[in-house]
């Protein structure tokens, strides 16, 4: 049996009449690394405080295993102490290794020492003396570089880094993230990625990247209509199976449906008093009734909102250039921008995407250069800053001050009502005022604000983060259905690959490559690249040492060969071994233990195949 860490028991959670969660139930043992997925405003951000004891709940069991090291990542973690730096924000949470490094630097300030030996001899045990150089490495990683910099100065964004480098670095038993991949670009995430995939950390984890969960993740629980669905594998095993099971219970409320009317007609032609059989069929019946009158919540978001026309004349930019003091953001820039066209914009953070889309929107100046825009362009623009409602105000309100009616074309309408049913908002929540929306909810309704205006020319900044997936996919659908053009800067992978057809690489400093393909494309081609860099450089390495015999490498001892011999079958021996495994934890097929024994087993792999390529690496070097 695999060592349980949490397991939860008849949980309820409501808010006022507003019903979250009804009685679930799920545990999580050692090495089970699980995606937890449902709608915004179904409660998974609330699940998560809950299990971190930040929020309360109605009904149910909670219990984590006894010593159990528990690390919480907060959707929007809570500002740190002033006058703390960078490096000492992440010590300034504790736990036992801070703590002992806090006693340890005490005994040194008091004369003569007291209990020094001791000290000392738990501090290697702990592995103390790393823990500052860790913790630099893992702020490096996620880009904070200067460690000495007052907290209080860093942005949101940076803020958000610093807490998930906290939660790294103190190496908890179970790792509890709440949209981690939000406010990092594609290199951090990437890095993270593989950094908890090789880790043997048991994690549970919201998040909208649809790539990160599927490789990261072997289980996925869903919660949904207020219940919890457990699915034991991947993202991809998950969305064949969940289909299923709808697939399944539209059949069965078809069927309660048939079997209904029958059973109706009975009931109403039935006396009042009735024999021990007609009220067990009479019981039967409201069983029945409840079947037959389930809706399933799956309905999809139609956003087939009509485009108003757009010219042939879209814009064009003559050689900008924009700077921040030494920082250059456009460097003598030119772009004819097609009709229709589909572009992505990636880069690293700080490298100007989101300074160009406000110079394109007209909410920034050049320093030089000019920006010509089409006569029939008509922008829609979803941005960062643009989230902002009257927290009095209903939902329903927020859409009608735009437009009562929704043209869809052909003739269609819909009413603002309609239009947000299609968004998910039930006719309660459009009635209801916007301070009662979750996070995703309100990017939800502002999504909608921007689309309902009939844009020709949609510009999205980072439109992806706090929007559940259900929503996600069907923006996908509408943005490569759309009949206008489309700017997207975005760090979701698998929503760029949906959307876009080709790619501007802001490099940073002014250098900017339009790369003609999606953003998986674009990672092939940098990978494939930096493969003929690294073998072009090692004949120019080595030249020179074929030409003078004192740096002639020397040649591999007998002993030395056979060992190179032996790691060449060893490690492809450990590539099948880590083949079959990553299969296998795919497959969904894994009992709980199997599941456990081979998360546990694929971090140990990935030591030893580096270790092993290590060693074949520097043998191969030598002469043989």
């Amino acid at each position: 049996m695999a060592n349980p860490y949490l397991q939860v028991d008849g949980l309820t959670k409501s808010f006022g009449d507003l019903l979250l969660f009804r009685d679930i139930s799920f545990g999580i043992a050692e090495g089970q690394r699980i995606g937890l997925i449902a709608k915004n405003g179904s409660g998974k951000t609330t699940l998560l405080n809950i299990l971190a004891g930040k929020e309360g709940y109605d009904e149910g069991d909670i219990v984590f295993r006894r010593g159990l090291k528990v690390g919480y990542l907060e959707q929007s973690p809570a500002a740190y102490p002033a006058g703390l730096t960078v490096l000492e924000a992440c010590f300034c949470h504790g736990n036992d290794t801070v703590n002992l490094i806090r006693e340890y630097e005490r005994c040194m300030e008091t004369p003569g020492n007291p209990g020094l030996e001791d000290l000392l001899s738990r501090m290697d045990h702990a592995g103390a003396w790393d823990y500052e150089r860790r913790a630099k490495q893992i702020l490096s990683q996620l880009k904070i570089r200067h460690f000495d910099q007052p907290v209080e100065q860093l942005s949101g964004g940076q803020l958000k880094r610093v807490a998930l480098a906290n939660v790294l670095i103190n190496t908890p038993d179970l790792l509890i993230l709440d949209e981690p991949t939000n406010h990092l670009d594609l290199d951090m995430t990437e890095w993270l990625e593989e950094y908890l995939s090789r880790s043997t950390l048991s994690l549970l984890m919201v998040t909208h990247d649809r790539y990160f969960l599927d490789r990261v993740c072997s289980e996925i629980i869903e919660i949904d209509n207020r219940q919890i669905y457990s699915y034991k594998g991947n993202y991809s095993y998950y969305l064949e199976k969940r289909q299923e099971r709808i697939d399944a219970t539209n059949a069965e409320i078809a069927r309660a449906n048939n079997l209904y009317r029958t059973e109706l007609e009975w009931m109403r032609r039935m006396p009042q008093a009735r024999g021990h059989k007609a009220r067990y069929r009479e019981e039967a019946f409201y069983e029945l009734e409840k079947v037959a009158k389930q809706r399933m919540q799956h309905r999809e978001v139609k956003l087939d909102v009509k485009a108003s026309y757009i010219g042939s004349k879209i814009f064009e930019a003559d050689h900008l250039c924009k700077r921040f003091g030494d920082v250059k953001i456009l460097d003598d820039f030119s772009y004819t921008f097609a009709r229709y066209e589909k572009m992505g914009i990636v880069g690293n953070n700080g490298t100007g995407k989101s300074t160009f889309i406000k110079i394109l929107m007209g909410l920034e100046k050049p320093d030089s250069g000019t920006i010509d825009i089409g006569e029939t362009v008509r922008f829609g623009y979803y941005s960062q800053e643009g989230l902002q409602f009257d927290e009095q105000m209903k939902v329903i309100d927020v859409v009608q001050n735009i437009a009562e009616v929704i043209e869809l074309g052909n003739g269609k309408r819909l009413t603002a009502s309609q239009f947000l049913q299609h968004f998910l908002f039930t006719p309660e929540t459009q009635h209801g005022y916007v301070y009662k929306l979750s996070g995703g909810e309100r990017r939800r309704l502002y999504l909608c604000t921007v689309l309902m205006r009939n844009p020709n020319f949609l510009v999205l900044d980072e439109p992806t983060n706090d929007l559940d997936i259900v929503t996600l996919q069907v923006l996908e659908e509408y943005l490569q259905n759309f009949k206008g053009c489309v700017i997207v800067v975005s760090h979701d992978r698998y929503f760029m690959d949906k959307v876009v057809d080709h790619l501007l690489v802001f490099n940073g400093q002014g250098d900017i490559r339009d790369f003609p393909g999606n953003y998986s494309d674009y990672r092939e081609w940098k990978e494939a690249r930096r493969q003929k860099e690294k073998e072009s450089e090692n004949p120019v390495q080595k030249a020179p040492r074929v030409r003078q015999n004192e740096n002639r490498k020397r040649r591999m001892t007998f002993k030395e060969r056979r060992e190179f011999e032996q790691l060449e079958q060893e490690i492809a021996a450990l590539e099948t071994e880590k083949a079959q495994l990553e299969e296998a934890l795919c497959s969904g097929l894994l009992t709980v233990d199997e599941l456990t024994e081979k998360s546990k087993r694929l971090p140990v792999l990935n030591d030893e195949l580096d270790a092993k390529t290590m060693r074949w690496l520097e043998l191969s070097e030598l002469d043989g």
